[in-house]
């Protein structure tokens, strides 16, 4: 009988399983570890100057992320340029950002990708002193045109040098959004530009004074033309105080988008998450754009991340439709993780078994062909002395018996120990062993 133990045989029967698993369980934890599956709890968006419009879209984007228990940081700044060059620098902190076109675009910002396009940023121009004659007036003007670092001061600049105006020339104050509004209000100014969407307040303010004139472009056609990321918009008479049929005439206006800009690491459920606070806070119709036109897939700086446009073809992913945030988040990155996981755990669970039973097989076989080899010589050598064969058979049984093989190899074993049986009484005994019964002497059969 074999020397095994039914437990030790079942424990050596179970141990290629137990590798398995060990070492499935062991690329799972790497896996978590190297790919961050649950996104952070805290995000940092940069908006612009505390109190504008960019400030306010912020502070509704933090309420959606309160809800789903993830807190959104506001950093003020001065607006479209100042949020990405934060956003570039990953010392920064900053994840997010609202940015106006024209600003950026894939060459100068290679690590960042935009989630789409969310409302209309018109550029507007107010005059103090009534109509203008002509565009050469404004040098002669005390004039705003938004701080460093803000969209109004950059392309508002570029604008001016492509009307031909000397900006050298012009008596330039640098100044907020509201600051400059306000300032136009009292008189301290006489002219302001300004890159705001229609419901911010300092823009209903001035359109709601008639002492104010908003400033139609006349060659509104061209600078589209020039630019192809604005867009030509009217703003019909009276809509800002029909009773007191304010603005007097329709204003022909151009205008940039603003679009959600993220940096292409942030983590894709908070990207997806970004996505639903913009369809839910930008999706109403509005004075230049109708319902459900943003937010919209439009590349036009930046390229768009591969969730936003998952997103905008598909929809809301399927898991977050039915859990919440935090629980789709995790369900889905262990999805992924676990697909290509159980791509590799399963040829594995399935080949070490299939290894482990070649293994035995081959050690029961190779006691089979040593017994084959000494069958063999026993067969030949027929007049040899059988002690060498019979020390090589006892060699041989005492290695069986000490094999360990699980329980479904024992019956292989056990014919192995028979055939080593059946050797042992081929082998001839030695001449003084010999039984003369049942033989008859020579001499009696003649």
């Amino acid at each position: 009988m074999a020397n095994t133990v039914p437990g030790s045989r079942a424990q050596t029967a179970r141990w290629p399983i137990v590798v398995a698993a060990i070492a499935t369980l062991a690329l799972i934890v790497v896996t978590f570890t190297l790919t961050r599956p649950l996104p952070p709890k805290t995000v940092i968006m940069a908006t612009g100057p505390q109190g504008g419009a960019y400030d306010t879209v912020g502070q509704r984007y933090r309420e959606f992320f309160a809800r789903h228990r993830i807190t959104l940081e506001l950093k003020a700044t001065n607006g479209s340029v100042d949020n990405i060059g934060l956003l570039k620098d990953p010392r920064s902190g900053v994840s997010v950002t609202l940015a106006q076109n024209g600003i950026t675009n894939r060459t100068e910002s290679p690590g960042l990708v935009s989630l789409g396009t969310l409302f209309y940023e018109p550029l507007w121009f107010f005059s103090g002193v009534g109509p203008l004659r002509s565009p050469k007036d404004v040098e002669k003007m005390r004039f705003a045109l938004g701080l460093p670092g803000s969209g109004t001061y950059k392309v508002g600049r570029n604008v001016l040098a492509l009307l031909g105006l000397r900006i050298d020339r012009m008596t330039l104050r640098e100044m907020g959004v509201t600051e400059s509004g306000e300032a136009l209000l009292r008189g301290d100014l006489d002219f302001v530009g300004m890159s705001q969407p229609w419901d911010a307040e300092i823009i209903q303010r001035l359109l709601r004074d008639p002492r104010i004139e908003p400033i139609s472009w006349a060659r509104a056609d061209a600078h589209v033309a020039l630019r192809p990321f604005l867009s030509k918009k009217i703003l019909p008479r009276g809509v800002a105080d029909l009773a007191n049929d304010l603005p007097r005439s329709d204003v022909t206006l151009v205008a940039s988008k603003a679009s959600l800009i993220v940096r292409n690491d942030l983590h894709p459920a908070l990207q997806h998450l970004f996505l639903e606070a913009a369809s839910e806070i930008h999706s109403s119709p509005g004075v230049f754009n109708r319902a459900g036109e943003f937010p919209a897939a439009e590349p036009i700086d930046l390229p768009l991340s591969n969730i936003a446009r998952d997103y905008y073809r598909s929809g809301k992913p399927f898991l977050q439709r039915y859990l919440p945030f935090w629980l789709a988040a995790f369900t889905g990155r262990l999805l992924v993780l676990l697909i290509p996981i159980i791509g590799i755990a399963y040829p594995l669970f399935r080949l070490l078994p299939a290894l482990y039973g070649w293994s035995m097989r081959r050690r029961i076989l190779r006691l089979y062909g040593e017994l084959k080899f000494i069958e063999a010589e026993l067969e030949i050598n027929t007049s040899a002395e059988p002690t060498a064969a019979i020390e090589r058979l006892d060699h041989l049984e005492r290695r069986a018996n000490r094999m360990r093989v699980p329980v479904t190899f024992t019956q292989m074993l056990y014919t192995l120990k028979q055939h080593i049986v059946l050797v042992r009484g081929e082998i001839p005994k030695p001449a003084s062993q010999r039984q003369t019964t049942g033989q008859r002497p020579e001499s009696l059969s003649q």
